[in-house]
């Protein structure tokens, strides 16, 4: 049966171009507050890869059984998902932008330096767990390793200073 991986591969969709429409618009707030970006020759290639993960969900997932545990993970992982995002509220982008204030210390930040990407590590490897694609999950869980080895690695030396004081 298609329609349930069609609902949820539009799940997906839908919520990662609204994310996109929210990241746009908190950064260009930020930008006009004087807030600089950081690290923005890499975001091409975050983009890409993202974009070719979401492919292959909807190429190879597509009429895939829906796998009814991993999608009960996949649902803790949203609730995590709205928790940061609103802990973060207008200051969450795609992009490292950089504000001259201090961090965000609430929510999951009080416990974690990263919880977004240690979010993201987790439903890139869960999402395509919930079609079956292991070769997927596995694939771009090495993928986003390497990138979030850049980023964090730009990130974290841009707030190096704010963390410092």
């Amino acid at each position: 049966m298609v329609l349930p991986s069609l609902l949820f591969l539009a799940f997906i969709v839908v919520q990662r171009l609204s994310e996109l429409v929210i990241a746009k618009r908190n950064t260009a707030r930020l930008l006009a507050r004087g807030a600089h970006e950081v690290g923005a020759s890499h975001y091409p290639v975050m983009v890409a890869m993202h974009s070719a993960w979401i492919f292959c969900l909807i190429v190879f997932g597509l009429g895939q059984p829906v796998h009814l545990g991993w999608l009960a993970i996949f649902a803790v992982l949203q609730v995590l998902r709205v928790w940061i995002l609103t802990s973060l509220g207008a200051r969450w982008t795609t992009r490292v932008i950089i504000l001259d204030e201090p961090l965000v210390a609430r929510g999951p930040f009080k416990y974690v330096s990263h919880p977004n990407y240690m979010l993201v590590v987790a439903e890139i490897f869960v999402a395509p767990m919930v079609l079956g694609l292991l070769w997927v999950a596995v694939l771009f869980t090495v993928l986003n390793a390497a990138m979030l080895w850049v980023r964090i690695g730009v990130e974290n030396k841009a707030l190096a200073p704010m963390r410092a004081g």
